[in-house]
C-alpha cells in the first residue's frame, strides 16, 4: 500500500483525502488531483496476495495539463513509462506507465485546438 500511496501522492501529486480501515480489516486510501473531485480508492485486503490483471483489461487514464513534465518527473522516479509518447489524429498525446502493483496508466495530455 505504501509503495501505490507514494506513486500517487509521491510522483503524481494526488492528494491523500482520507484513510481508514474498514470494519473487515480492509487499509482504504482516498486521493484526489487538487482541483478536482474524482477521487482515487486504494484498498488492502487483509491476506489477499498478489492479483495479476490480464494486459489491456483495465487502466487508468488521466487527464494532465504538461505532458512533458509528467515524463520528466517519471523519469527522475525511475518510473519507466512502457509506451509512447504518442500523437493522436486529434493531436491529444498520451503515455502509458504502471504503478508499483503493476496497473497500467494512461496519462494524457489533450491537444489545445
Amino acid at each position: 500500500m505504501d509503495r501505490s500511496i507514494n506513486f500517487y501522492n509521491g510522483i503524481l501529486g494526488m492528494e491523500i483525502v482520507e484513510r481508514k480501515t474498514s470494519p473487515r480489516g480492509s487499509q482504504l486510501v482516498f486521493l484526489r488531483f487538487p482541483e478536482t473531485n474524482c477521487d482515487l480508492e486504494l484498498c488492502s485486503f487483509p491476506d489477499s496476495g498478489n492479483i495479476e490483471v490480464p494486459e489491456d483489461l483495465v487502466h487508468l487514464a488521466f487527464q494532465v495539463e504538461d505532458l512533458e513534465w509528467c515524463m520528466t518527473k517519471l523519469e527522475e522516479e525511475g518510473v519507466p513509462i512502457t509506451e509512447g509518447p504518442i500523437e493522436a489524429e486529434n493531436g491529444t498525446r498520451f503515455i502509458f506507465t504502471e504503478d508499483p502493483d503493476k496497473y497500467e496508466i494512461e496519462l494524457m495530455q489533450y491537444s489545445k485546438k
